[in-house]
């Protein structure tokens, strides 16, 4: 039942409007639009009925019955578990009896009537379900059995022998609005090296490979194996595909003057039929530049006391034997998994020699088959030499043929193979040919596929460069004979899109893909799938009006402040540079809608650029003049302004401005300081050097030094009147005792110096007459 009764108010809406909010807790309830109040003449209404139940659950929604115009809204939102909202239905495709459920544990239903403010009518009932994990991957070369999807339940997982689990054994689903597993679902890799204690039977194998940039390789591994006292060990060589450069050898003891069992480097022919240890104790060491996952070894080891023959062992088979303590005369029969045939060695091999028991002939071995004609109502489809790797240049083909009445299912488990090779299902009896490529399913999902007729040929094509270009790990395919001339329920159009279909006939495995006209987005799954039980995979989507714009994303060495998160049209993004870099182009952009089409931003992105590479460098110095406030680099904007000299005018401009460019300029050239004249012309002296040649008599010497003195006189009244009334108009430089009277003042971008600052240089300079 309703907390709390429907609200009207029209507060945050235009004055012709009404809203209500209406929310639900209990565990089952209606949702039932005869429930509101008669509106006011002229007005409309905005609804919005949100059920909440307790964490763990969901809301299950059935449609009971509905009857809207086309100008009414009525839509299903859930959310997922992020907190983003998500759009599960609306008015297109409500039908009566349709049944929707929440991926949390809320639910709401938003209803507008037309703007006319009449109102339909629509019931819809509510009730809650448990929600529960999703059900966790299977390792590879590993096992998970689960216990209980619901929260509470658990997931074990384990892995293959001579594998070693990488992370939790043990998973538990999580209590939560989505409910979650406790941890990652952890992997199973082969690991380099280890000590085997009491080893009775398991399984050495070649390191898995690491992966990622800082993975480190594996170069050298050791394994020590010790059986229980008085027992030996039979090591079974599996699988050996050596690189050039890899070297593995098996010593009969753990010393180093132990008795070698095999050294690949020595070259010599593979005992594949296998080693029998001198003593309890074996000792195995694989070198390698490389591990990857085409070449490497699996070795298979079993304990047993002397006097009797070892447990034998057939990989994707099994054997029955007439002594489970395969003493002398002990015989045991092979047989093969569905999809393997008995392959290098006899169907049934027997325990002989009384002194020093062996058996009479290696192990077979069952190998999945490369094509085949398969005529039963079912059986599985494996990649050759599976569960290894196949091989390259592979050509199979697999005939399956059913009852006339009948059809195939093919079920696809596992589809791993590289770019590549190519996988190819072929319907036998039309012309119908899906090609399956690697990028499409590698890693996916299992799915199904359905043949319209009893006969389906899968081919098969590996790559003969497989080792340049790398290999999938296989597939598995499952096939069975279905009753034919079902079909799923055809599905409705879509307003404002349009579906195309893979089948005329919805049989199963076909797919109906959805599309949306321009300016309009698909909420729901794409592609639905007529399924096994004649059930679609999900329910039909429905295009929605495009109101917003895509994110257009960040300004490297900037931040940006967003006006709506959810980029509605209208959001404005406004731009802002960090320190030391400048914006190009404009700061804010906004989202506007267009008819028809997709919403698009006013502007393209700025960008923010160093200051120095968008600076004007400082002009210099005009002659007999100087800069007020200089500095290296100037920011577009800044200006620079010169003054002259005293007793010299400017010429030109006192201020220009650094204007932004690629690259920035000046806006003008640098000013010229021209000579007042008016001053120069009122002190112009001349001094005129003349040379005798004879020398001065006596008579003469007082003459002299009345002239000299009379020169030094004059030159003195001369400079007095210089210094102290035109010293700055002169052009005649005299060698006196002052520092210049104004150096040129520097600043940098912080102003830590007085305006005005003389420096400690004192020229002097010495006056000879």
């Amino acid at each position: 039942s309703p907390e709390d009764e429907p609200k009207l108010n029209g507060s945050s809406f235009p004055s012709a409007a009404q809203s209500c909010m209406l929310n639900f807790s209990g565990p089952e309830g209606y949702i039932d639009s005869s429930n509101e109040p008669p509106l006011p003449d002229g007005a409309f209404l905005h609804c919005t009925y949100t059920v909440t139940v307790y964490t763990g659950y969901g809301v299950e929604l059935q449609v009971k019955s509905v009857n809207l115009t086309d100008s009414e809204q009525l839509s299903i939102r859930g959310v997922d578990e992020r907190g983003s909202l998500l759009v599960l239905a609306n008015q297109t495709l409500l039908v009566e009896g349709q049944v929707i459920r929440s991926p949390t544990n809320t639910l709401s239903v938003y209803y507008r009537s037309t703007p006319e403010g009449s109102m339909g009518v629509f019931q819809l009932h509510y009730q809650t379900f448990r929600l529960s994990c999703p059900l966790p991957k299977r390792p590879h070369f590993g096992e998970v059995s689960v216990l209980d999807l619901l929260p509470g339940g658990t997931a074990r997982f384990h892995c293959h022998m001579g594998y070693h689990l990488q992370g939790e054994p043990l998973l538990t689903c999580m209590n939560a609005s989505l409910p979650v597993w406790s941890s990652k679902e952890p992997s199973c890799r082969a690991l380099c090296g280890g000590t085997v204690k009491n080893a009775t039977v398991g399984r050495v194998l070649s390191p898995s490979p690491h992966h990622g940039p800082n993975a480190t390789q594996d170069c050298s591994c050791s394994w020590s194996l010790e059986a229980p006292k008085d027992q030996r060990l039979h090591l079974h060589l599996e699988r050996l595909a050596l690189g050039p450069t890899d070297r593995l050898v098996l010593w009969s003891g753990l010393d180093a003057s132990s008795v070698v069992l095999f050294d690949s480097g020595h070259g010599g022919q593979i005992p594949f039929e296998g080693v029998i240890s001198e003593g309890p104790a074996v000792r195995i060491q694989f070198i390698t530049d490389q591990p990857n996952h085409s070449t490497g070894f699996n070795i298979r080891y079993e304990a047993f006391e002397r006097g009797h023959c070892y447990e034998p062992y057939l990989q994707n088979g099994n054997f029955t034997t007439s002594d489970p303590l395969y003493g002398v005369g002990a015989v045991v029969q092979f047989t093969c998994d569905l999809g393997h045939s008995l392959e290098q060695g006899p169907p049934v091999i027997e325990c002989i020699s009384a002194r020093d028991p062996y058996w009479n002939d290696t192990e077979p071995l069952c190998k999945a088959q490369c094509g085949g004609d398969l005529t039963g109502p079912g059986g599985v489809i494996l990649s050759p030499n599976w569960p290894e790797g196949y091989g390259e240049g592979e050509d199979c083909s697999w005939r399956i043929h059913v009852r006339e009445d009948k059809q195939v299912l093919l079920d696809v488990q596992l589809l791993n193979i590289s770019d590549s090779d190519i996988l190819t299902i072929t319907d036998g009896d039309s012309d119908v040919t899906t090609h399956i490529p690697a990028h499409y399913v590698r890693g996916g999902s299992p799915f199904k596929f359905s043949s319209t007729t009893p006969d389906l040929i899968i081919t098969f094509h590996s790559d003969p460069a497989g080792l340049i270009f790398g290999k999938g790990e296989g597939f598995i395919i499952n096939y069975m004979e279905v009753s034919r001339n079902d079909s799923c329920q055809d599905l409705p159009e879509i307003q404002n899109g349009w579906k195309t279909t893979s089948h005329v006939i919805l049989v199963r495995g076909a797919r109906i893909t959805y599309q949306c006209d321009p300016g309009y987005d698909l909420v729901g799954r794409e592609t639905l799938t007529c399924q096994l039980d004649l059930s679609w995979s999900s329910q039909p989507p429905f295009c929605e009006k495009i109101m917003y714009c895509s994110d257009p994303g960040h300004v490297e060495h900037s931040t940006r402040s967003l006006s709506d998160p959810k980029l509605l049209v209208g959001t404005t993004i406004q731009y802002s540079c960090n320190p030391s870099f400048i914006l190009q182009g404009g700061a804010t952009i906004t989202c506007y809608g267009r008819e028809p089409g997709t919403p698009v931003w006013t502007s393209r992105l700025p960008h923010c650029v160093p200051e120095d590479s968008v600076s004007c460098e400082n002009p210099g110095l005009p002659d007999n003049g100087y800069q007020v406030l200089s500095k290296r680099l100037y920011l577009p904007g800044e200006s620079l302004t010169f003054v002259c000299y005293q007793g010299y005018e400017l010429i030109g401009e006192v201020a220009i401005k650094c204007i932004l460019g690629s690259p920035s300029f000046w806006s003008g050239p640098l000013p010229l300081c021209r000579a007042n004249h008016e001053c120069f012309g009122n002190h112009a002296l001349e001094v005129a050097e003349a040379t005798a040649g004879s020398t001065l008599e006596g008579g003469s010497i007082a003459l002299a030094i009345f002239i000299l003195v009379l020169l030094l006189s004059v030159l003195l009244g001369g400079a007095y009147v210089y210094v102290t009334r035109c010293r700055y108009h002169s052009n005649l430089r005299l060698p006196l005792i002052y520092p210049h009277p104004y150096r040129q003042i520097t600043v940098e971008t912080e102003f830590d110096n007085p305006l005005y600052e003389t420096g400690g240089d004192t020229r002097e300079y010495e006056v000879s007459i």
